[in-house]
């Protein structure tokens, strides 16, 4: 269905959509987008859909806002994508951090975890402040975003700014050694071997 609709060109058309149908239809067309950009997210970018999709990041709608951002991080998949993410969503992104609705967050830590593989993409996060709503999320018992927040503050880890204030936090690392999922697990041993990482 993906390959049919780029095929068809429609990905312009529903981006543009985006602007003018009601909350229903919104839903639909981010779907539909996350399933088109798991292919192919150039036609997207070209009609300027990371400022679009901008704009859902605040919408009243809960599941419009979710959908907005994980769009954002099909987008941030491909090269391109990550580079007009890191130019424009990274502060938008941190905010979502801290939505009430599980969803949100865990789609805004996805879609900055692929956003701060590029170096101009941890810089940005560290300038809006994301270490302090990425360790909660981290540190919550129940938190959807878990693996994609200690993968994106590994990558902030990197840079000797986000080293320095995540030397204070390791514990938070060390309590996902005992998480269920091996997936976190590895990822904390691998988040705190850099954090402590010495030249």
């Amino acid at each position: 269905g993906a390959v049919g609709v780029l095929r068809a060109g429609l990905v312009p058309f529903l981006v543009l959509k985006l602007k003018t149908e009601s909350e229903e239809i919104q839903e639909l067309i981010l779907d539909t987008l996350t399933n088109c950009l798991r292919v192919e997210a150039s036609e997207a970018l070209a009609t300027d859909a990371v400022t679009i999709l901008k704009e859902k990041l605040t919408h009243s709608s809960t599941a419009i806002r979710s959908k907005a951002a994980y769009v954002l991080l099909e987008i941030g998949t491909h090269t391109e994508g990550k580079m007009a993410v890191c130019e424009e969503v990274i502060p938008v992104l941190v905010s979502l951090l801290e939505d009430t609705d599980p969803e949100v967050q865990a789609s805004a830590a996805g879609a900055l975890m692929f956003a701060t593989i590029r170096p101009q993409g941890r810089f940005s996060a560290l300038a809006a402040e994301a270490i302090p709503p990425l360790l909660k999320l981290v540190a919550g018992e129940t938190s959807k975003a878990r693996l994609s927040a200690i993968k994106t503050l590994t990558m902030l880890a990197e840079v000797p700014q986000g080293r320095r204030t995540l030397l204070g936090h390791t514990e938070t690392f060390q309590q996902c050694l005992s998480d269920p999922r091996e997936a976190v697990k590895r990822a904390a041993e691998t988040a705190i071997s850099v954090i402590e990482w010495e030249p």
